[in-house]
This record gives C-alpha cells, sequence and structure tokens, in this order.
C-alpha cells in the first residue's frame, strides 16, 4: 500500500528504512504517516493561494499561475508590472509544481521532485538566495540550500520560512533571533536548519506558519499531536499561557478534549484544528469574534467551537482575524472580521448600497457560496496584518471563485471604475481541474 502514494514512489531503499524507522518500526504506522499528510494537504491536487496583495494558484496537472501585486517580482513572469487576470509561469513550463506558498512580495513553489524554486523579494536579505541586500527575482530560481532536500510543503511565516521534507523533518531559515525557533543561534539563518528538540524523532505531516510562529502536525505510534513553537503572545501557541516557546513543545489539551488532529491552520494571531471526528477547536487571539466562541475574548489553549456541534468539518482555513471552516457535506462556515468583504456574506444588494463590512462572531453558513450548487473543497484566505484581505473558494470540479480586496489584481477578475473588491464570489477565468 506504501508504494501506491506518490512521495513514497521515489524513494530509495535505504529511505524507506529510513522512515520506517521514524514513524515506528511499523509498515502500517508508514502508511498512516503518508495518508495523513494527503488528508491535511493539497498536494499533487489544484489549489490556491490567496497572499497579501497578490495570488497564485496550482492546476491538478502543476500549471502555476499567478497575479494580483508585482512590486518586488513575486509574480515570477520576469517584470515588476501588476496582472489582473491569472498567467502561467512560463520559465516553469516542464515542471510539474505540486505546491505553492506566499508571503508579503515573496511566492515559493514546490515540485514533484521535491525542488523549491522561490522569487520576489525577502526582507531579510534572501535567505533563500544565499546573498545578502535587497534583491529582486523576478523569475523562479533555485533554492540551492535546499538541494538536498527532499521538500513537499513549504510555509512562509512573518519573519521566517519553513519546509518540511518528504520524511517529516522540519526546516526554518530566515529568523533565528532568541532562538524563538529552535536554533542556538542570534542570527539571521542563511541556511536551512532543523527543527529539533521534541520534534527530532517524531514525522512531521504538515506545517503551517502565522505571525512569528509555527504549528507542526505529527504522527506517533500513539496518534496525531500538535507541536508549537515561536511567539507565544494572544496565547496562540495554545499552552495555556502566553509566554514564547523556544523549542517545539507538544499541545496537550487535545488529548484532554480527546480529540486527534487531522488539520491545522495558523492565522496571524489565532490558529484552528480539526479533529479526525469533525470537531473544530481555535485559540489565540480572539479579535473580531475570529474563534467563534460568539465573544472577541482570546483563548490560550484550544477550545472546541460550539456553535459548530452539529457540523462534521474536513477542512479550516485561517487568516487575519478571519475562520473559514468546511463539512463533509460541502457547505462553508466563516467567521472572525468582515473588512474588505472577506468573510463572503453580502449579498449583490449589499455590495449596492456599501454595506459589507459586519463581523461575526458565530459561525455562519456563507450562503454566496452555497447558492453556487458547487461542492466547496478548498479554501484559502489572506494571512498577512498590513494587507486588505481577499478570499479564494476552490470547488470539487476545479472552480475557482473569489471575494474580497481586489485593488491590485489580487482576485484575478476585472473590477470596475472607482471599485477595490467584490462583496459576492466571481468566478476566476482559469481551468485548475
Amino acid at each position: 500500500m506504501c508504494r501506491k502514494r506518490a512521495i513514497f514512489k521515489p524513494m530509495t531503499q535505504e529511505q524507506c528504512q529510513d522512515l520506517k524507522e521514524k514513524c515506528g518500526g511499523s509498515w502500517k504506522l508508514v502508511l498512516r504517516f503518508l495518508l495523513a499528510g494527503e488528508a491535511c494537504s493539497r498536494r499533487e491536487k489544484s489549489h490556491a493561494v490567496a497572499g497579501p496583495g497578490h495570488s497564485v494558484a496550482v492546476s491538478s496537472k502543476g500549471v502555476a499561475y499567478s497575479f494580483g501585486s508585482n512590486s518586488s517580482g513575486q509574480l515570477g513572469n520576469g517584470t515588476t508590472e501588476e496582472e489582473w487576470r491569472p498567467h502561467p509561469i512560463r520559465s516553469l513550463q516542464g515542471i510539474r509544481v505540486i505546491q505553492a506558498a506566499v508571503g508579503a512580495g515573496r511566492t515559493m513553489l514546490i515540485s514533484d521532485t521535491g525542488k523549491v524554486y522561490a522569487f520576489g523579494k525577502d526582507s531579510f536579505g534572501e535567505a533563500e538566495y544565499g546573498v545578502q541586500g535587497n534583491k529582486v527575482v523576478t523569475t523562479p530560481q533555485l533554492v540551492d540550500s535546499l538541494k538536498d532536500i527532499f521538500v513537499v510543503q513549504a510555509a512562509i511565516g512573518n519573519f521566517f520560512t519553513a519546509v518540511l521534507s518528504r520524511e517529516g523533518r522540519v526546516y526554518t531559515f530566515s529568523w533565528g533571533n532568541e532562538t524563538k525557533l529552535g536554533h542556538q543561534t542570534e542570527q539571521a539563518d542563511l541556511e536551512p536548519r532543523a527543527l529539533l528538540g521534541a520534534l527530532e524523532n517524531v514525522p512531521v505531516v504538515q506545517i503551517a506558519a502565522g505571525y512569528c510562529y509555527l504549528l507542526a502536525l505529527a504522527c506517533q505510534p500513539s496518534g496525531m499531536s500538535v507541536y508549537s513553537v515561536g511567539c507565544g503572545l494572544g496565547g496562540k501557541l495554545g499552552h495555556g499561557t502566553r509566554t514564547d516557546e523556544k523549542v517545539p513543545r507538544l499541545i496537550e489539551q487535545f488529548q484532554t478534549l480527546n480529540l486527534q488532529p487531522a488539520v491545522v491552520a495558523s492565522g496571524a494571531w489565532h490558529a484552528a484544528v480539526v479533529g479526525k471526528d469533525g470537531r473544530v477547536c481555535t485559540w489565540g487571539w480572539g479579535r473580531y469574534g475570529c474563534l467563534g466562541h460568539g465573544n472577541e475574548d482570546c483563548e490560550s489553549a484550544p477550545k472546541v467551537v460550539e456553535a459548530l456541534s452539529n457540523v462534521k468539518a474536513v477542512y479550516v482555513a485561517t487568516g487575519d482575524y478571519t475562520t473559514f471552516v468546511v463539512s463533509d457535506g460541502g457547505n462553508v462556515y466563516s467567521f472572525g472580521c468582515g473588512e474588505s468583504s472577506s468573510l463572503g456574506h453580502s449579498t449583490a444588494a449589499d455590495e449596492a448600497q456599501g454595506n459589507r463590512h459586519s463581523n461575526v462572531l458565530l459561525p455562519e453558513v456563507v450562503t454566496s457560496l452555497k447558492q453556487l450548487n458547487e461542492r466547496v473543497v478548498q479554501i484559502s484566505l489572506t494571512n498577512s496584518i498590513y494587507w486588505n484581505a481577499h478570499t479564494f473558494a476552490l470547488t470539487e470540479s476545479g472552480k475557482l471563485y473569489a471575494f474580497g480586496a481586489g485593488d491590485k489584481g489580487q482576485l484575478g477578475v476585472e473590477l470596475s471604475a472607482n471599485q477595490t473588491e467584490r462583496a459576492i464570489p466571481e468566478w476566476v477565468d482559469i481551468d485548475l481541474s
């Protein structure tokens, strides 16, 4: 069964044995590790990423499209001009992309051979490219420092970047000040460093990055677990305190809740998990109601969203004080900050009247998506505190819908004169099937 999994196929016998040992010495546990990684991500499948001012979409065939702000070359098309419509990144022709990650003025793409390509601007001196300064890279460049690591996922947080290897090891770079990400260094790292400590011998299946912190979904013989590291402001690390963690630490609350984590999401200041049983937990800064508990209180440990007790969730996405949940029936719920119309609760009448920025303290069905009569399988939100937010909804048939802020072309649709956002979902003319 393991040999049928895409990540496992190209591994050597020695690599397979190493993975077996890391997973607890059982092929059954290896299979669980592989299946868990497939379940919590859209690697090898079409997906879209709503970045800070720019966006990237990847088709099921591995073609990467970019659009939106391009002041730092983050679209990878060889220029610094904005693009209001999706265009394939021509220089990647012949390379099958399986995953995309975006940050402020930056983009990273991962190929099916585990190679990482980066372009745009990095405020820490292009750590990924191995050079110093404010260099602007306008076409995808192979990340040389990762050439010996088979990467399957990248996550760009504020002030750091993390990548996940197919063997389940996490590497971080660009930010090592005060050992906040587990590295005994006072300098910004120019080379990726393995995140060790509690995760040294624990395989990770998914990573999620937020504002100065990282979550890791790990696969252990006893079941799935979540570790966190970094800044604890607002309680977003989930340990019942607001203190920083310099090395990865297990979030113990899930054991208390008897919940097996299946998917993790890191917002700028809050986080969320979907359990194997479909329950949703949120924690961190509760501003604007982004935790879905009916108030704006902070929660320093994971707390079940009771308003979703009758919903079996399969997917969760978080942004800057916003949260979306997708149910097993394809319904979408959202809550939190309503700025830029990014929650999707507006109607055509609301758009005409300009009344569409209300905050939502409890989960509400996104009726504008329900009316599409399409099954939603993925949601992506802008995860940055410095940019107006936009949202993507990807359907099972490969159709992409966008709403929220679009002043830089990041929605992939044209806006009318003096219009800066879309209040209701609009189809993006791109085939991701």
